[in-house]
């Protein structure tokens, strides 16, 4: 019996034994191979980036907008063209092709686009020349695109931008125009693992269409509206020339949207002051003191928020400096002498 038990398991060690040995010799599973992932190599992104890696349809482009025109739109078309050039050094030749630079070479120095064969004796020294081993095309990839203001933001996809050889692709910039007038210029930053380069945007936004005249009957109820309640000028259909397109208006354009409407109409209706022919002494006060809260038993209306306004404090104040700096102020009048 005890035979039988030692037997058994002499057999059974035997079997564990064997299954190790499989084991050992098995080859291993076969790995499931992950694609390979581009790591831009950044040392070149804090120099300008050379020609030759990325061909844009332009660099600058201009926009012309209209007036009340919410986003100026632009979009830059782009061709990844780098190449990968491998050089070589070569020695003691007598046929030379496919070279781009000679150094040390006697009596040469730059060869360029010529077959020169059979060369005998060209100097005592070695000559050395830079050949190209091969051209490849590569990748390229973009780390940022920062544009130059927060109203500016271009459509990209998740930074790193990898760009494979010969890839076609799209940038596209939105410039939000909300309280913008005139000429603007924006710019926007590419930086690559090449280098860096600026895409030039500039926005023409055409000046507002003067306000058309009041006829005579619309006039005569605005100023019996405004002889009632003078803050009448700031509701329903009088809002349209005396409070629309104010916010982020300041100085000049400013008095253009908010003030000339009646001081530089054309006629100026007689009650209606001319700023540039007044009697009293003006100042920067003088004008912010108006401004803000106009006059009672008159036309004017206070154009300041705490008193049911339209303008900030900071409106009123850019007003004020552009009045006293455009309409030069009438000095206070001296005393006559007794």
């Amino acid at each position: 019996m005890k035979s039988s038990v030692g037997s058994l398991k002499a057999a059974c060690l035997g079997c564990i034994l064997a299954a190790m040995a499989g084991l050992a010799t098995a080859e291993p599973p076969a790995g499931v191979a992950s694609a390979p992932v581009y790591v831009p190599n950044t040392k070149h992104a804090n120099e300008a980036l050379p020609a030759g890696i990325l061909a844009w349809d332009q660099t600058q482009q201009t926009v012309e907008a209209s007036n009340g025109q919410a986003f100026a739109n632009f979009v830059f078309a782009f061709t990844n063209v780098a190449q990968q050039v491998t050089l070589g050094n070569i020695t003691n030749f007598n046929h030379l092709t496919n070279y781009s630079v000679v150094t040390n070479s006697g009596f040469w120095n730059v060869f360029s686009g010529r077959k020169y064969s059979a060369v005998a004796h060209p100097t005592t020294n070695q000559t050395v020349v830079t050949i190209t081993n091969s051209v490849s095309p590569m990748t390229v990839a973009i780390l940022t695109v920062h544009p130059s203001c927060g109203c500016t933001t271009a459509q990209v996809p998740a930074m790193p931008w990898v760009l494979p050889p010969g890839t076609n692709s799209l940038l596209r910039v939105k410039v939000n125009l909300n309280g913008k007038s005139g000429i603007l210029p924006k710019h926007v930053t590419i930086t690559t693992d090449q280098g860096h380069m600026d895409l030039n945007l500039l926005i023409k936004i055409a000046p507002p269409p003067p306000p058309r005249p009041m006829t005579p009957a619309e006039r005569a109820v605005g100023v019996a509206a405004s002889q009632v309640y003078r803050q009448a000028v700031f509701k329903g259909d009088c809002a349209s020339c005396h409070a629309k397109d104010l916010q982020g208006r300041y100085g000049q354009q400013l008095f253009a949207a908010a003030c000339a409407v009646c001081h530089e109409a054309t006629p100026r209706a007689t009650m209606v002051p001319d700023l540039h022919n007044l009697k009293d002494p003006t100042s920067e006060e003088f004008w912010r003191t108006w401004i803000t809260s106009g006059k009672a038993g008159t036309l004017m209306p206070a154009f300041g928020k705490s008193q049911g306004g339209p303008l900030t404090d900071f409106q009123i104040s850019s007003l004020a400096a552009y009045l006293n700096q455009s309409i030069p102020p009438h000095p206070q009048p001296a005393a006559k002498q007794p």
